[in-house]
């Protein structure tokens, strides 16, 4: 596939014009022409465009690309690094943020609802390019359990901060991947039980216990390695595209 026409289906099923974002999204980087090998991951790292060039990948398909507002625009150390490598390499850097994360078939919030068996009800913020979600349990659980249920389905201990009534049962949860701790104030005013984030803040402690809610931090990377690997398989299905998921481990 030409690389360009990947880019018009990516952004035909994503639709980032639709939402305003941090960073370009579609092609960052462009490399060779005709894409025949494709890796995604979560972040485009050293390591995991290392591992597209060891794989001979024509391009690499991220969550987290390049080129985000307010970070230095110098092409030079860390970056400067990556970019080369790719740019050396003939690879083609595709990454795709917001867009991503509230898709409602392939979007980080889709699939962990689904990992997390939660029944999206809608958008947190009251439309449907939300970055934020909320739905319900089939079946009311503990603090303790729907911990438990976290840590199995990402193979990540969660951080769990409980309300002040701590054995307050979770039948209602508010959820957004990655840093959306902050948006537990806009699922406490809607009377949500739970709240699960990526990252999790100094302030987001005292927001839980104090206005009666659970908090789970499953981590930034555990919480959205699923839309770009949904995403893959997706051109697999779709298009016949030869695609692999690579997992670089990151404790955050």
């Amino acid at each position: 596939m030409n690389n360009l026409q990947l880019e018009r289906i990516l952004n035909e099923k994503l639709q980032p014009q639709q939402i305003k974002d941090y960073c370009p999204n579609g092609l960052q980087v462009e490399g060779v022409q005709q894409v025949k090998k494709i890796v995604t991951g979560v972040t485009a790292s050293q390591a995991l465009i290392d591992k597209a060039v060891e794989l001979n990948a024509d391009a690499l398909l991220v969550h987290h690309g390049f080129f985000w507002k307010g970070e230095p625009e110098s092409i030079r150390g860390m970056k400067g690094k990556r970019i080369r490598t790719l740019i050396k390499n003939d690879i083609n850097l595709l990454g795709y943020h917001l867009p991503l994360d509230i898709h409602p078939e392939l979007g980080n919030n889709a699939k962990l609802a689904e990992l997390l068996a939660i029944e999206v009800e809608g958008g947190l913020e009251g439309h449907p390019q939300s970055v934020a979600m909320f739905g319900k349990l089939k079946e009311p659980m503990t603090g303790a359990e729907f911990s438990k249920k976290i840590n199995q389905v990402l193979n990540r201990h969660p951080l769990h901060i409980s309300p002040e009534n701590e054995h307050k049962l979770i039948t209602t949860v508010g959820w957004c991947t990655g840093g959306g701790q902050d948006y537990i104030e806009l699922a406490a005013a809607n009377g949500l039980d739970a709240f699960i984030s990526g990252e999790i803040s100094e302030r987001t402690t005292y927001s839980a216990r104090e206005q009666d809610i659970h908090y789970f931090s499953a981590g930034h990377h555990a919480t959205e390695r699923y839309g770009v690997k949904a995403l893959g398989e997706w051109l697999t299905q779709e298009h016949d595209l030869d695609v692999v998921f690579i997992d670089i481990d990151n404790p955050v």
